[in-house]
């Protein structure tokens, strides 16, 4: 029997907690689709979740991450025009310079008040949510 699933994938929220009101690191998709995400992408066959964002985390943007929680996840059929894809989203803290690497073309440093307006996927709505319970710890309700 061939069986079709989602694809299971990770999207690292990466607060600098060495820099002033924790800002977040952005990449600049290099991949189609073209424009800002969250840094993350496929957990690999054999690897568990938590080992899946703390590798795309090291390989996006050159920092090593300390996941605080889990954060939501975000299954919607359609967030992925590629594929179905499932994602679990991580809050996770670092300190230095993150550096752009693998598919990131380059990255930003930003504050709630200046992200881009060209977030792919679904990461406008998770920045949303994000922002929602980090400013008045309101979880994200299922739809």
């Amino acid at each position: 029997m061939n069986y079709r699933n989602p694809a299971p994938t990770v999207d690292i929220i990466i607060e600098l907690i060495d820099r002033p009101e924790r800002p977040i690191v952005l990449i600049e998709r290099k991949n189609k689709p073209f424009g800002w995400a969250i840094p993350g992408g496929f957990v690999d066959y054999g690897e568990s979740i938590e080992t899946a964002a703390v590798r795309e985390a090291q390989e996006e943007v050159s920092l090593k991450v300390e996941l605080i929680e889990q954060f939501y996840v975000y299954s919607d059929p359609h967030r992925d025009l590629r594929q179905h894809t499932l994602a679990i989203v991580f809050i996770a803290t670092a300190k230095g310079e993150p550096v752009a690497a693998d598919d990131a073309k380059s990255l930003g440093i930003f504050h709630q008040w200046e992200l881009p307006q060209n977030l792919c996927f679904d990461h406008d709505r998770i920045m949303n949510d994000y922002w929602n319970y980090r400013n008045y710890s309101l979880r994200p309700r299922i739809q």
